[in-house]
């Protein structure tokens, strides 16, 4: 009831006069409602114009007081476990299509049992002012359905189906006022295309869209004073199948279409493709035209000839190989190589088969080789007094270093090892080192280093040593000898007096060039004694 054109009074009893339980003009309606304070109600409803009509809804409901009073939802359903509402009974509320569940609560249940209630209030379905809806079926109102709506109304609701469908309105109800509007529009915005504009009212009809959405919109003037009773509207809608659309197609073998379209409407495209290895018979592009016949008959795809291809690279030993794409080696296939557990590649990880137009197709590279992966050989580190070529941490197999002393020293070992692979890897030698040359070579001229430098260092000395013994004997055979020769000449020859002559004078040796360890008392006495001689 509309409480600015009447007022509603609700006496316990049966008369007038009876206490005044419930007024209009200074209550709220109480959550749980109007109860009597025993078998009778008084109600009083008066209007201040017989012109202005008045709209009113009760109901009423007799219970014992040791049950809750049974619940009730206008436009909606509820579901109870026990229909005599007895104390502890739970009831479950529903609203009827179009409507939306306001206020209380959708579970209820009765409680206290010195004074059985409900725990919550009822619920409340109200028909709102726009909304989105997504089921394939359902129902739109006007606000406030059933009573009238109010003015300077702007409600939109949204409706969406499936993809492939398009959506039946069918307007059961239509009674607005001439100033007020309700306009379809065929898409999922207020700027589609407007498929129906309707005012005042309108006998039942139906309204189909192109699309598979719809957006509905209703305006009410915010300035029309005008008061008269309407209904509103009420329009159930569901989705239906399209018969707005050209035949389907059947699907291309070995190849596939893409549409630019859900469904097959006018002026849907279809482009087709053919699977590699394959071309393409006919149109790639074929439309739906507005007599929802073909443009042209769908391609077909037919195997192409066969192209020239590289040569198959083989497997890779200890490792594997993928081929994109693949079957066969045509021009642009990659073919890529990874090693087993244990292996390096060495070698490009991938080659490509090039095509050419004057030639065959050829692999760019070599395939790879997966080679056993050792670890490396660490470096052994720069001898003392030297230095080394190619300086670095570690060496893979197969590498070389090579090894130099400073002026000044000898270099004693191999000039260059080897890195063995293994596990570990090992050098084959040990590493050199150098040594400091002897003063004495030093000081030697340029015959003994020449000799040096043609004869091992280790030759050397061993000639050294032996001449160094050998000379001071010869020297001394030689002196005594000359000496024996001397006199026995001189005795054998007559009228030569005899006579003794000493000895006077040293035999001095020159000093060896070469230090030697050798030594012998006799020999060192060689260069200090005197001879005599007796004729």
């Amino acid at each position: 009831m509309d409480e600015d054109y009447g007022r509603l009074m609700v006496r316990s009893g049966n008369s007038s006069a009876s206490l005044l339980v419930f007024d209009s003009d200074l209550d709220d309606v109480p959550d749980r409602g109007v109860l009597s304070m025993g078998s009778s109600l008084y109600v009083d409803l008066t209007a201040d114009s017989a012109a202005i009509p008045l709209v009113l809804a009760l109901r009423y409901e007799a219970f014992d007081g040791d049950h809750c009073y049974e619940p009730y939802l206008a436009h909606g359903n509820y579901s109870s476990s026990d229909l005599t509402s007895s104390l502890g009974t739970v009831v479950s509320f529903s609203c009827s299509p179009g409507f939306v569940m306001e206020q209380g609560s959708g579970v209820i249940e009765c409680v206290d049992p010195s004074d059985p209630h409900w725990n919550e209030s009822e619920p409340v379905c109200r028909a709102l002012c726009g909304g989105e809806l997504t089921e394939p079926s359902g129902t739109v109102l006007s606000p406030d359905w059933p009573l009238s709506y109010s003015k300077g109304q702007d409600c939109v609701w949204l409706v969406h189906v499936g993809e492939d469908k398009r959506i039946e309105l069918d307007v059961q109800i239509l009674n607005i006022r001439q100033n007020d509007m309700l306009t379809i529009f065929d898409g999922h915005d207020l700027m589609s295309r407007v498929i129906g504009q309707y005012l005042g009212s309108r006998e039942r009809f139906q309204v189909v869209s192109g699309e598979s959405e719809v957006m509905i919109q209703f305006q009410s003037d915010p300035d029309d004073g005008s008061f008269f009773q309407t209904k509103g509207f009420r329009i159930q809608y569901r989705e239906v199948e399209r018969n707005d659309t050209c035949p389907a197609v059947p699907p291309i073998e070995f190849g596939w279409k893409s549409s630019s379209h859900p469904s097959l409407v006018r002026g849907s495209v279809l482009t087709y493709q053919c699977q590699p290895g394959y071309d393409m018979v006919g149109p790639d592009i074929i439309a739906c035209q507005w007599d929802l016949s073909w443009s042209s008959s769908p391609p077909t795809c037919q195997k192409s000839p066969e192209p020239r291809q590289c040569p198959d690279p083989g497997d890779v030993p200890n490792g594997v190989r993928s081929v994109r794409p693949e079957p066969g080696f045509a021009a642009g296939t990659v073919v890529r190589f990874s090693c087993n557990l244990g292996y390096e590649l060495e070698g490009p990880a991938h080659i490509s088969c090039l095509g050419g137009e004057a030639g065959e197709p050829k692999w760019s590279e070599k395939s790879p080789k997966c080679v056993l992966k050792y670890e490396p050989c660490p470096n052994p580190g720069v001898p003392h007094n030297g230095y080394q070529t190619l300086n670095k941490r570690s060496y893979r197999p197969g590498e070389s270093l090579h090894f130099f002393c400073f002026e000044g020293y000898e270099l004693i070992g191999e000039v260059s090892i080897n890195c063995l692979p293994g596990h570990p890897s090992q050098w084959n030698s040990p590493p050199p080192f150098c040594r400091a040359v002897a003063y004495e070579e030093l000081l030697d001229g340029p015959k003994q280093e020449f000799f040096r430098s043609t004869v091992p260092s280790h030759q050397i000395k061993k000639k050294n040593s032996a001449f160094a013994i050998v000379l001071p004997v010869i020297l001394l055979i030689c002196l005594i000898g000359g000496v024996y020769m001397y006199y026995a000449i001189a005795c054998r020859q007559p009228g030569r007096p005899r006579f003794r002559k000493p000895l006077s004078h040293r035999h001095a040796y020159s000093p060896i060039s070469v230090k030697t360890d050798f030594s012998n008392s006799v020999y060192e006495a060689a260069d200090t004694r005197e001879y005599e001689v007796s004729i």
